[in-house]
């Protein structure tokens, strides 16, 4: 990959009028460019905040849809790194490069790298005279060594500055490369940033509120929020879990059943909508103090985000901003049904270990100990929250998180794509508390930010030829005018699907053989959009011509050449089991 001059390139960008346009049609006028703020979540569900049906305390998320807008049909691409590549760039993931996880299969759909042929937000927001700041997960580059390749760290695509963690998942105690701009540092040896206690969501928080204050006066700005929250680890601040003390002590379908008749009294769905059924009976839990405990910690982490996100919105006000900030709330895959050391059952050590020198960087996904010394644990012996347990919310409350849909992260059914969008922006969304049914997608978010910044989406880019923008501006969704879009499409792990209009065409694949013949599905969305009446056999041309344009789809989006996802070799010359050594080459 070419290393990128971007310096130059924003130098060699002549800047924007100050004119915007609406993308349907609406006569352009001056006015001054609103700041944008996107704001990720990660791991959660579609019912998972209050404004969308939840029991979780979210107050600021339902201020800002109270006085905004609501979608009810916006999707992700069922995965972190993926949605991070799509939200991104504006193309589907495997376009950019990023259509697993952050390995380098072999084929450019699989690169595990944002490539060069597609641009950041920032990278096309920039030129139109816009300050750019991330904040967050970056996870769409397999380089994640602090004395490693940095082409695609945020500093190189477009950010003016960065505080987050380059890889995806960590504890949120002491995250794995915590990087400030383009160095990696220790929270506990961090002189810029010292709070009594470190904690990665309120660390999110802070920064983003310090780089708007930081910002220089009267220049716009775009910010890119990515909260790890609520992905695993549960790790929560023992009073945010006390909040949710009881809520959950009646199990898994006793809290959805309320959160579905919620969501119908909200409007979330529709007054007929079908409750899909439930994986796991709360009868058979054998743990279920320790579950309810799981799920206690899960709401913590997200009422802290939404805290969090009070302080961005809090900052705005003072400085005068809120009015003319464009901020757009969604999350990246639905609730994760996989259930991290639940399986185990490692019971606490008499002592701690020696502790970690404060200046040692963590880059372990899962720690082996804390700063102080202590291992970190799994298991149903150990309770959730502290700095040194690292546990799964598991498929029982994912399917609670999803309500009422099928399937979880990784799935391409509801579940797993299903995200609410919260868009709000007093001086450009006249609606209040009013949804939206139109179907989105995040490939729309850049096509959204390019046209209310008056951005220029390049064609070339340092030389390298871009890709167009598959996604379309939500402006005109804003004033309820529909879109006109042929189809949207996913593949993740061999599942697929594409929707037109009403119907949707889905199938669950193999990671390991994704060209193995397609058992679809077919599902008419506004009337079932809990996916419990399959109509394939019912209208076999209407499968035959959907999975045509999926296969398009797939041919020209590099879906396809996919690699097979082979095992790794077995290393060479290594020690044999009982203590045989190693062979000199």
């Amino acid at each position: 990959m070419k290393r990128r001059n971007f310096v130059k390139a924003a130098g060699a960008v002549a800047a924007v009028s100050g004119l915007t346009t609406s993308s349907f049609g609406a006569k352009p006028k001056k006015v001054k460019k609103p700041n944008i703020i996107v704001i990720l979540s990660d791991d959660m569900g579609y019912s998972d905040i209050g404004c969308y049906g939840s029991e979780i305390k979210t107050p600021v998320l339902n201020g800002l849809a109270e006085n905004g807008v609501r979608f009810t049909q916006f999707y992700n691409t069922a995965r972190c790194c993926p949605t991070r590549g799509c939200i991104l760039t504006g193309l589907y993931p495997h376009q950019a490069g990023i259509g697993w996880m952050m390995t380098d299969q072999g084929e450019d759909g699989y690169r595990g790298d944002l490539n060069n042929h597609c641009v950041t937000m920032a990278e096309a927001i920039k030129p139109a005279g816009y300050a750019t700041y991330a904040v967050g997960k970056w996870h769409v580059t397999k380089e994640v060594e602090p004395d490693g390749p940095k082409l695609n760290w945020p500093r190189q695509r477009g950010f003016d500055r960065f505080y987050g963690t380059i890889h995806g998942a960590g504890s949120f105690y002491d995250p794995n490369s915590l990087t400030r701009d383009n160095t990696q540092i220790s929270p506990a040896a961090d002189p810029e940033y010292k709070p009594d206690t470190y904690y990665y969501t309120d660390a999110i928080s802070d920064h983003a509120v310090r780089f708007i204050k930081e910002n220089p006066k009267g220049k716009p700005f775009f910010m890119y929020v990515a909260y790890t929250a609520a992905h695993w680890p549960m790790h929560a601040l023992p009073e945010d879990i006390a909040k949710y003390k009881g809520f959950y002590d009646k199990g898994y379908e006793a809290v959805r059943e309320a959160r579905f008749k919620r969501m119908k009294k909200l409007g979330v769905i529709k007054p007929d909508a079908e409750l899909s059924p439930a994986p796991e009976k709360w009868a058979d839990n054998k743990h279920k103090e320790w579950d309810i405990r799981n799920m206690e910690v899960y709401a913590a982490m997200i009422d802290r985000m939404d805290q969090g996100i009070g302080k961005l919105v809090q900052t705005l006000k003072a400085n005068g901003q809120f009015d003319n900030t464009l901020i757009m709330f969604m999350q990246d895959n639905g609730g994760c049904a996989e259930g991290m050391g639940r399986k185990e059952s490692q019971e606490r050590a008499d002592k701690p270990e020696a502790p970690m020198d404060p200046a040692e960087l963590q880059t372990d996904m899962i720690p082996k100990k804390t700063r102080d010394g202590w291992p970190v644990l799994k298991g149903t012996k150990v309770m959730a929250g502290p700095a040194d347990t690292y546990l799964g919310y598991g498929q029982g409350w994912a399917n609670v998180s999803n309500t009422p849909h099928r399937e979880y992260k990784h799935w391409v059914h509801e579940g797993g794509i299903s995200t609410p969008l919260i868009a709000h922006w007093p001086k450009g969304i006249k609606a209040k508390n009013e949804f939206r049914h139109e179907p989105g997608h995040l490939i729309d978010i850049m096509a959204t930010c390019v046209d209310v910044s008056g951005a220029h989406y390049p064609a070339v880019f340092q030389g390298e030829k871009i890709k167009p923008m598959e996604g379309k501006s939500l402006v005109p969704v804003f004033a309820n005018q529909p879109l006109k879009r042929e189809a949207i499409y996913w593949e993740h792990e061999g599942n697929r699907a594409i929707r037109m209009g009403d119907w949707k065409l889905v199938a669950k694949g193999n990671i390991k053989n994704r060209a193995l013949p397609v058992d679809w599905e077919l599902y008419n969305i506004r009337a079932d959009r809990s996916e419990q009446h399959n109509l394939a056999e019912k209208h076999p041309e209407r499968v035959k011509t959907m999975a045509a344009k999926w296969q398009v789809y797939a041919d020209r989006a590099n879906v396809f050449p996919c690699p097979i996802i082979k095992p790794k070799p077995k290393k060479k010359n290594q020690p044999k089991k009982g203590g045989g050594k190693k062979k000199k080459k």
